[in-house]
């Protein structure tokens, strides 16, 4: 039986929810990011896990979120006109989210096995765009200068149309003025690329827009300097 296999006959049981509906779900994510450096997955997790992950966002009052900056947690500098979202950082404090920072470590594995990245750990934050809000062009990490390997980003989103903004459009590795993706926050819908290549932007979004973003990190431990949360 295959590693993928083998996720798909034994999902997490916080919640006793199956987490995938695929035999093998992160075969195609591993190509793509194998030979382009980024991909996009629809119906990454079951309907129903993704459901769970909706109710909880949908659920969180704004005055239980902080409004999005610049900077890792502790570096937190909040500029509007960079980035007007709200968002929640996620501890396994609830089942659902226990479920979610699980799966994603296993996914933090099969990486490893595939493509010897060294990645270390993972974080992610709830995030929501209200109407109106945005993310100007922006790059998740700088060569050399930053932990963050991978970013994602989960949509959670019921019935999003066309005209309803809020869409994420990546641009060139080699020349950031070229478009090479453009896709709507629907529901299920996981992005997936590395840090310090790919450009992004969030488009502005004419209705409330939920999501999770997170990064896959390298630990930075030196002799002088301890990495953060480690």
């Amino acid at each position: 039986m295959s590693f993928d296999a083998w996720l798909t006959k034994n999902p997490y049981i916080e919640n006793s929810i199956p987490t995938f509906t695929r035999e093998e779900p992160f075969s195609n994510l591993l190509m793509d990011l194998q030979t382009k450096g980024w991909s996009v997955q629809d119906d990454f997790f079951s309907a129903d896990f993704t459901q769970a992950l909706m109710d909880e966002v949908e659920n969180i009052q704004n005055a239980y979120m902080l409004q999005a900056g610049v900077g890792r947690k502790q570096d937190h500098q909040v500029v509007l006109d960079a980035r007007r979202d709200y968002i929640q950082w996620i501890d396994p404090d609830k089942p659902i989210k226990k479920d979610f920072l699980k799966m994603m470590e296993t996914l933090r594995v099969a990486l490893n096995r595939r493509l010897f990245l060294g990645l270390f750990d993972y974080e992610a934050h709830f995030a929501r765009y209200e109407k109106g809000a945005f993310y100007e062009k922006h790059i998740d990490a700088f060569k050399g200068e930053s932990n963050r390997i991978l970013s994602t980003v989960l949509y959670l989103n019921e019935s999003w149309e066309y005209g309803d903004g809020g869409e994420l459009v990546i641009y060139d590795e080699h020349n950031p003025e070229i478009e090479v993706g453009r896709y709507s926050p629907i529901k299920g819908r996981l992005a997936i690329f590395l840090s310090e290549c790919f450009y992004h932007e969030v488009l502005v979004a004419k209705k409330t827009r939920h999501s999770v973003a997170g990064w896959f990190r390298v630990n930075n431990t030196t002799g002088k300097t301890l990495d953060p949360d480690q």
